[in-house]
């Protein structure tokens, strides 16, 4: 169609692509209240949290989730059946103690603290969706949340996400989520909020 920019069409992400998904993320998630935490000095966390992201797509999502990106934005999903392996491996979770330095302990706690307030039931995750926010109203968050989100309503499951940055919850609603609650991270880390929403029909969508 004329006019229409096909730059935040999803598609799935490889491996090779760990470099510019770590970029474009690292500057999604500057202001983000828990990266924040983790990320105190502003002069180092532009690559700190570029190597974070990296680490986490290579080793983690990349290998057990459905990643996906356009040319400004990536989402990690994880679907059932694969929440598991999912979790980082001890080698993992030493390449991200590295990085975070003098944080780690928090992040450990942060993880533990996140895994006790997840659901039981079959369902799909949204680990992380962010887009570069030079590219802010061009779609490109929205349409990888779209896509996610078809997954698992072709699947007929719930899915779920914690957010730290209150600005985004209007927007997750607008997508059918739904605050099942919140709670504060150990150490005096900021509040997240728990979010779910239904599978919808495609009647319903």
């Amino acid at each position: 169609m004329a006019g229409m920019s096909i730059t935040n069409t999803p598609k799935t992400a490889s491996i090779d692509d760990a470099s510019p998904i770590g970029r474009t993320l690292a500057l999604a998630f500057d202001d983000d209240p828990m990266m924040r935490w983790f990320f105190p000095d502003g002069a180092t966390r532009e690559a700190g949290l570029g190597r974070y992201f990296s680490t986490l797509f290579t080793r983690q999502y990349g290998r057990h989730g459905v990643c996906e990106r356009t040319e400004a934005a990536a989402a990690f999903w994880v679907p059932p059946g694969a929440q598991d392996k999912a979790v980082p491996d001890a080698e993992t979770i030493r390449e991200l103690e590295e990085i975070l330095g003098d944080r780690a302990p928090l992040f450990r706690e942060a993880v533990a603290a996140a895994a006790g307030n997840g659901p039981q039931e079959p369902h799909w995750y949204l680990a992380v969706v962010g887009a570069d926010p030079a590219a802010q109203g061009q779609g490109h968050g929205a349409a990888l949340l779209r896509s996610g989100l078809a997954k698992a309503d072709a699947a007929g499951l719930p899915t779920y996400l914690e957010s730290s940055k209150p600005s985004n919850l209007p927007l997750y609603e607008h997508f059918g989520f739904t605050v099942l609650g919140e709670f504060s991270l150990p150490g005096g880390g900021p509040t997240l909020w728990s979010m779910r929403r239904e599978p919808r029909h495609a009647a319903d969508a």
